[in-house]
Parts: structure tokens; C-alpha cells; sequence
């Protein structure tokens, strides 16, 4: 490929625009906590503790995110992803959406640093079908870019029986 003086202008320009978007659609905020760009990433242990519970063809999920800090958030991203398909299109909580047949992704809002009181989140999904179990993997998709030393406790899966029991995590 040749490349003339005038193209370089215009090359340099589309590397620009993809780093910015790679970076996070150019926010002052997302480029001062990439690494490398200056800013230091803030330090938080979220963690997501709660319940799971099958019964024919609906799943609960009841989850309570918590932030141990010591940096305050101002969001995290909980995903919930299932092992059995999703029946279509799913009614849910406000600040809620399905990504795929399987997943649904729920931000929690500000989760300040050791607050007694956590962020709530509770669904009831509807399945395609009625399984005798399902696998349920509740984890952190996204925290504000923050490092979270200790990940394993927000990263659970849990297997329910469809019962109607409530099976903790």
C-alpha cells in the first residue's frame, strides 16, 4: 500500500477516532481512568450476595450489591446469565436489559464505599420451556473501571432445581 502525504491526515484521524471510542466514546472521565492515559484507577470490592429460586417456568433472582470500597462508584454493571434459554421478550426492572437469549445486564446505581445498605435488584425471568434445573451465573460486567482485588465474591453460579426452594448465593 502507498501512502501519500495527504492520506496521512486522513489515516491519523481515523486512529484517533477509534482510540476514542475504544476508550470509552472519549469521556474526560473514561480516558483519565484508562490505564496509561495519566489517571489512576480507584480501588473497590464490589461483592453480590442474594437468592435464586425456580419454579415451572419462572426464575427469580434476588441480588443485594455491596461496595467494601475504599472508592466510592458511581455504577457497576451486574450480569445475570442463565443456562437455559429465555422465553422472548422479558419484562423487567427499570435500568434493565436482555443482551441475549440468555443474559440479562442491570446497572445498580451509586454503591458508596462500606454503606451499610447495598443496592436491590430482584427479576423474575420468564423461561423457554420448563427445565428441571438451571444454572444461574451472577457476576460484575462492569465497575466504573475500578480494580477489585478480591473478585471471587462477585462471581457466583448457582444450580436450581426447580423446586421452588430459594438457593442462596
Amino acid at each position: 500500500m502507498v501512502v501519500t502525504r495527504r492520506a496521512v491526515p486522513v489515516l491519523f484521524a481515523a486512529a484517533a477516532t477509534a482510540l476514542i471510542v475504544v476508550v470509552g466514546m472519549g469521556s474526560p472521565a473514561a480516558i483519565a481512568a484508562a490505564p496509561g492515559a495519566g489517571g489512576i484507577a480507584p480501588e473497590a470490592d464490589v461483592s453480590h450476595h442474594g437468592h435464586v429460586s425456580l419454579w415451572g417456568t419462572g426464575l427469580g433472582v434476588w441480588v443485594q450489591s455491596k461496595n467494601r470500597g475504599p472508592s466510592d462508584l458511581t455504577g457497576v454493571t451486574v450480569r445475570v446469565r442463565t443456562s437455559t434459554s429465555l422465553s422472548g421478550r422479558q419484562e423487567l426492572s427499570e435500568g434493565c436489559l436482555q443482551s441475549d437469549r440468555q443474559t440479562v445486564l442491570c446497572r445498580t446505581g451509586a454503591l458508596r464505599a462500606d454503606a451499610a445498605e447495598g443496592q436491590q435488584l430482584a427479576l423474575e425471568l420468564q423461561l423457554a420451556g420448563r427445565p428441571d434445573e438451571v444454572v444461574v451465573r451472577i457476576d460484575t460486567l462492569w465497575n466504573g473501571g475500578a480494580t477489585d482485588r478480591n473478585p471471587k465474591n462477585n462471581e457466583h453460579e448457582v444450580l436450581a432445581p426447580a423446586t421452588g426452594d430459594e438457593y442462596v448465593f
